[in-house]
């Protein structure tokens, strides 16, 4: 009896906890006129929830190691995980007569998931906000970014709230330019070490954007990496489109390798990803 009594306190407590951190998420940015109008806490054990969020599969981009599946990632203990495997089977697209750098691939050597919101949630402005702790070994390339709903890319626009790889997080803007799948980027790097080095990555931080009808401002902890107008960040096709006045959609994936995730090296594995908490508000 006693031990059940325990089980039930030790589930309120937990419950209580979850509700305080949601109550203090939708009043954190209440003094500026901000309304939270979309999260996800990971607060519930299990699959993610699918009402929300949708898994990429296959070799998807940018010629990375890792094949995307749906059982690298899941919410355990109000955490995202998504974990990078070091596991080899027969790569099922494999065809050696293609030219497509996945189905040339005989085997699979890694997994990992990518989830996006894309056809579920999109958002035309706001402040975009990740806690979410990062493993920074050689070879790995987290990334917490947003796409636009129309267009291919980079016309559809890109923002990389956060992404890491080779020493360094970047905070990256992309619009499109007169050749196709040819971007224009605004891009701006710290290094790891200048953050902190190994204690800094062992620690969570805050990633943000705040978008707004004049400018894209991407932070770390409160620190700004870049800020740009929308004025000059039109496609550079003569469209006069800018896809930064169309909604966007939230993207979280852990790749490896490819073309600018480096070599693992001697990384270690299952890595994870470990994402608190994504937020989204708006002002009225």
């Amino acid at each position: 009896m006693n031990r059940l009594r325990l089980t039930i306190l030790t589930a309120c407590i937990a419950l209580f906890t979850m509700q305080a951190e949601a109550q203090k998420g939708a009043n954190k940015y209440k003094n500026e006129g901000y309304e939270l109008v979309w999260a996800d806490e990971f607060d519930q054990d299990g699959k993610v929830n699918s009402a929300y969020w949708h898994f990429e599969h296959g070799f998807v981009r940018n010629q990375e190691l890792q094949w995307y599946q749906e059982d690298n990632a899941w919410c355990e203990n109000g955490f995202l995980i998504i974990e990078a495997r070091a596991e080899k089977r027969k790569n099922p697209t494999y065809d050696p007569s293609s030219n497509h750098w996945g189905r040339k691939r005989e085997h699979i050597t890694h997994t990992s998931s990518s989830i996006n919101t894309g056809g579920k949630k999109s958002w035309l402005y706001g402040r975009f906000e990740m806690r979410a702790k990062i493993d920074v070994s050689d070879g790995l390339w987290p990334a917490f970014w947003t796409l636009g709903v129309d267009k291919e890319w980079p016309s559809n626009g890109e923002i990389d709230i956060m992404e890491y790889y080779k020493g360094k997080i970047l905070a990256n803007i992309a619009c499109g330019t007169s050749t196709r799948w040819n971007a224009e980027w605004y891009s701006k790097t710290r290094s790891i070490e200048e953050l902190g080095g190994k204690s800094w990555a062992n620690d969570f931080h805050v990633w943000r954007m705040d978008w707004t009808p004049e400018y894209i401002a991407l932070y770390v902890d409160d620190e700004l990496m870049i800020k740009e107008p929308l004025s000059k960040l039109h496609n550079k096709d003569g469209s006069g489109f800018n896809p930064f006045k169309q909604p966007h959609y939230i993207l979280l994936n852990l790749a490896m390798g490819g073309m600018n995730g480096g070599e693992l090296n001697d990384t270690k594995f299952p890595n994870r990803y470990k994402v608190d908490y994504v937020r989204v508000y708006q002002q009225p």
